[in-house]
């Protein structure tokens, strides 16, 4: 069954975070992490990441919010990275910091729209200019 676990969350972690940053990982294994990127991939990827009843949208939005409200600025940035696989957009993730901001505090969701901002920015997304007024 872990074997299972450990291909179907393969499958997906190559769909969500893309094969360039899962191939980086796993060439940059060691027996020191081994076992922890297993864990990982058969817990995170393979049991949550797989079941029913949210999108991968939904989840990665979760993610980020979670990242967010955490202050994981480096797992953030990863997650901003695969909304271009995951389905969700700049304005699904402003809205998200936005709530992230009211639920988890304004530093939090300040310091996650600095690090949104400059992934999107890498990724090569417009995010538009501000509305100004008349």
């Amino acid at each position: 069954m872990a074997d299972d676990k450990h291909a179907s969350g393969m499958a997906v972690r190559r769909a969500v975070l893309g094969d360039a940053h899962v191939d980086r990982t796993e060439t940059n294994k060691t027996a020191f992490d081994e076992d922890y990127q297993r864990l990982i991939t058969e817990s995170a990827w393979g049991s949550v990441w797989t079941r029913e009843g949210l999108t991968r949208r939904e989840r990665s939005l979760l993610v980020i919010a979670f990242m967010a409200a955490l202050g994981h600025h480096d797992e953030l940035a990863m997650h901003i990275r695969a909304t271009a696989n995951t389905g969700a957009s700049p304005e699904d993730v402003k809205e998200v910091l936005l709530m992230t901001a009211i639920y988890a505090g304004v530093p939090a969701a300040n310091a996650a729209i600095a690090v949104a901002k400059r992934t999107f920015a890498e990724m090569g997304v417009d995010l538009g200019e501000p509305e100004r007024d008349a």
